[in-house]
């Protein structure tokens, strides 16, 4: 049952999103960028560094997810509290 919950683990889904989306950005900054949208930008060129910034947020997110997998506990949680109400004090 664990790997299946792993499967819907938002860390991964959002890791895979930032991935593409950086892959994109990183190669229109490197091979679509024109002087005249880097005079707009004032000489940055803001999809190379945007793609490299989402890159390096989706190796954090999976790092995360890899070094913190999601814990499903196996074994039914016990009560913690009765269900009687507690006596009244006074």
């Amino acid at each position: 049952m664990a790997k299946k919950a792993g499967l819907f683990d938002l860390r991964g889904i959002l890791a895979l999103l930032f991935a593409v989306y950086g892959v994109v950005l990183t190669i229109m900054g490197l091979f679509s960028t024109s002087a005249e949208d880097l005079r707009k930008a004032g000489g940055i060129n803001v999809n190379l560094w945007v793609g490299l910034g989402m890159l390096v947020a989706a190796a954090l997110f999976a790092l995360w997810q890899w070094l913190r997998p999601l814990a499903i506990p196996t074994e039914p949680a016990e009560p913690t509290e009765s269900a009687e109400p507690a006596e009244p004090t006074g």
